[in-house]
């Protein structure tokens, strides 16, 4: 009879299919998850362990050779030197320009004294669908070496002589700038008028009644409650200004004169690449990779981002 009892409960039991599986509770929060860790195991984790380990090779067609800290002891040279200053000077530039200027245009785009706001969002935005090349290309005629271009035609209005735009450092590193801002400027417009979406408007209301003027308001109210979304957007230039290489390619390819437009992306280029030193390129990369790391962590802590209750 217990036998017979336990067949019964075994036949009514319905059996778990493979859909049922991945459907569980124990089981869809990894289903969901997967994609993401893979992702991070076969496009980031993997590449970085390979890049470091080919830091510490020499590689040649069909030969690589383990040769320690060779690549490192060669890095620090003049040349790195002039693409690590180069890259730094356009990091401040761009950072202190896409931060600044985007937080003050989102307060009167959110301004309700502005007229139409909505077609200035979505025409903010153009610029960051249009490739980094294709823009290039047109401010390159813009700005080009001959007396018709578009800039020295307007300079030449104000009594200015014409300026080799490619051949100096100043104007040199003008041109990636305003590349680079008129890019990103209107996706850092529409992250600070995110953040001010947030902001309760009673807080201003009540500013109002207690006579606070536009400085005051700004300051007090406006500018720490865009505190996360201010450190996020300098935190991502950073990132970006540091890992640049378009802007300088589009003006210069692959050499500038004197190494005006020189940065650490296109040294790892120049030397992995052109040069065919891959051990030399990986080193530099693995450089860049620390310096970008430890940048990233000093700014985070100068911000207060590790405080508890912050």
């Amino acid at each position: 009879m217990i036998e017979r009892a336990v067949v019964k409960q075994d036949v009514g039991k319905p059996k778990r299919s493979i859909k049922g599986f991945f459907l569980s509770k124990q089981v869809v929060p990894y289903v969901f998850v997967a994609p993401f860790v893979l992702s991070f195991l076969l496009l980031f984790l993997y590449p970085l362990i390979s890049g470091v380990i080919l830091s510490f090779q020499s590689v040649l067609p069909g030969q690589t050779t383990f040769i320690g800290l060779s690549n490192y002891e060669r890095i620090f040279n003049p040349t790195f030197f002039k693409a690590l200053s180069n890259t730094t000077i356009y990091v401040v530039l761009t950072t202190s320009i896409l931060t600044i200027i985007p937080i003050i245009l989102a307060v009167l785009l959110n301004s309700k004294f502005t007229r139409f706001a909505d077609l200035f969002r979505a025409a903010i935005f153009i610029p960051a669908l249009t490739s980094t090349i294709v823009a290039g290309v047109i401010f390159r005629l813009m700005f080009g070496e001959s007396e018709d271009s578009l800039a020295n035609t307007v300079i030449a209005f104000f009594g200015m002589d014409p300026v080799d735009w490619k051949f100096g450092a100043v104007s040199g590193m003008f041109l990636m700038v305003l590349l680079c801002s008129w890019k990103w400027m209107g996706v850092n417009i529409l992250y600070f008028m995110a953040g001010l979406a947030n902001v309760p408007k009673e807080l201003y209301e009540a500013a109002d009644m207690d006579g606070a003027g536009v400085y005051h308001k700004f300051r007090h109210i406006t500018l720490p409650l865009l505190k996360p979304i201010t450190i996020y957007v300098i935190t991502i230039s950073i990132i970006h200004g540091f890992r640049m290489y378009e802007e300088s390619y589009v003006f210069w390819q692959d050499s500038s004169p004197g190494n005006i437009g020189l940065t650490i992306v296109g040294y790892i280029y120049q030397q992995g690449f052109r040069m065919n030193d891959m051990g030399f390129g990986a080193a530099i990369g693995v450089v860049l990779m620390l310096i970008i790391f430890i940048i990233s962590i000093i700014q985070l802590v100068a911000f207060g981002t590790f405080k508890k209750g912050e």
